[in-house]
């Protein structure tokens, strides 16, 4: 299984701190947030990562990062040259994921606990994807997933009256064919190409499964979220629990 690390956007929501440097370099604890992604997917087993970021910040990212030589693993990088979305950047890995499964790991999104369960139930999955889902008090804020007792059966993007308050985590499991199934999707509203829309259609073929994500979770993409990933990070000092 390859592992993708999606670091683009330009961070608007945490201007002036991103004004200079890209979000995902900011810090987290004791080091730069793109860290824990790297960290989490490594000690999950996964040692082939692609980081995507956007042109203007890719020397600093490389800089920051190198060959990942520091970390165990082997880092290759690709530019997203426009912000089309979450699935306009896991398009540019398809040659990098050769036809294996894929962990799409958002680079502003801190889990307290291990990812390794999650990588462990998508490996013995045989076909389809798998997302993680948390329980939140906005989920107005994220793509949000209605359930039955069983499955997923719908999830709705940053909808204005939410149906559950799950939200759908930036940690997705994908197989080889969600690179065909991006390309038979159309952009949304906003003119991106959504993951929300690629993962509705692997609702449909009835190939989409589930996790409750165990532990604190927090994205890092306005001030108070930040925040809070600076606390979860900085209480046990940018270590992951098992």
């Amino acid at each position: 299984m390859k592992g993708i690390i999606l670091a683009g956007g330009k961070g608007t929501r945490l201007h002036p701190l991103t004004k200079a440097t890209n979000k995902h370099l900011l810090p987290l604890g004791r080091e730069p947030m793109l860290y824990h992604p790297i960290r989490q997917l490594t000690s999950a087993g996964l040692a082939d990562l692609l980081v995507v970021t956007s042109t203007e910040h890719m020397g600093d990212v490389v800089n920051c990062l190198g060959s990942g030589a520091e970390f165990g693993c082997t880092l290759t990088y690709k530019v997203q040259e426009t912000a089309g979305g979450i699935a306009h950047a896991l398009a540019l890995a398809e040659g990098f994921a050769r036809g294996e499964k894929c962990c799409v790991f958002l680079g502003d999104n801190v889990f307290e606990r291990s990812i390794a369960p999650y990588v462990r139930a998508f490996e013995e999955q045989p076909i389809g994807a798998r997302v993680v889902l948390k329980e939140v008090g906005d989920p107005e804020r994220y793509g949000v997933a209605a359930l039955d007792e069983h499955q997923v059966i719908d999830i709705e993007e940053k909808p204005k009256e939410p149906k559950s308050p799950y939200a759908v985590l930036g940690l997705y499991f994908y197989d080889p064919q969600v690179f065909e199934i991006i390309r038979g999707i159309r952009p949304s509203a906003r003119g991106e190409l959504e993951i929300t829309s690629v993962n509705n259609v692997y609702i449909q073929k009835h190939q989409l499964q589930y996790e409750i994500c165990a532990g604190r979770w927090t994205d890092a993409g306005t001030f108070d979220s930040y925040f809070e990933a600076n606390r979860i990070l900085g209480e046990q000092q940018n270590r992951i629990l098992a």
